[in-house]
């Protein structure tokens, strides 16, 4: 089942209401599916991705704990059995156990799997929340 994607008002919520303990880069289900969440962010000249983030149905999870570096974060989720919850046009490298990956080329060469990420505009944002909804929603 593919998903679909709200990641709007709140962020201009975020950004009015600061909150020192807040985190900067949030991902909230709001499906009936367990998802699996990776992030990635260009930094330091090089894009790095993480994962993975166990999120139940109807949690949120802080994936980015610091103020936001770039103005894109990229974020691929699949379920419990590998199908993609939310995916994207942008090539970034996972793995099937937790990972911090340098880089988003050549991922198969380097013994990770390329996965595609959905581009989240944070608008310059030092914090954003991120929503997703299933389609029917």
């Amino acid at each position: 089942m593919k998903l679909s994607v709200l990641s709007g008002v709140v962020a201009a919520f975020a950004t009015l209401v600061p909150n020192a303990g807040q985190a900067k880069f949030t991902f909230c289900n709001q499906t009936l599916d367990v998802a699996n969440v990776a992030i990635s962010a260009f930094n330091d000249g090089a894009f790095e991705s993480s994962g993975w983030w166990v999120v139940g149905p109807n949690q949120c999870a802080e994936v980015i704990s610091q103020s936001l570096r770039s103005r894109f974060v990229y974020v691929f989720a699949k379920d419990v059995f590998g199908r993609a919850l939310l995916d994207g046009v942008a090539s970034m490298c996972v793995d099937t156990g937790r990972f911090q990956i340098r880089g988003e080329e050549e991922c198969l060469a380097r013994g990770y799997i390329d996965a595609r990420f959905h581009e989240v505009d944070t608008q310059q944002s030092d914090s954003w929340t991120f929503f997703l909804r299933s389609a029917a929603d």
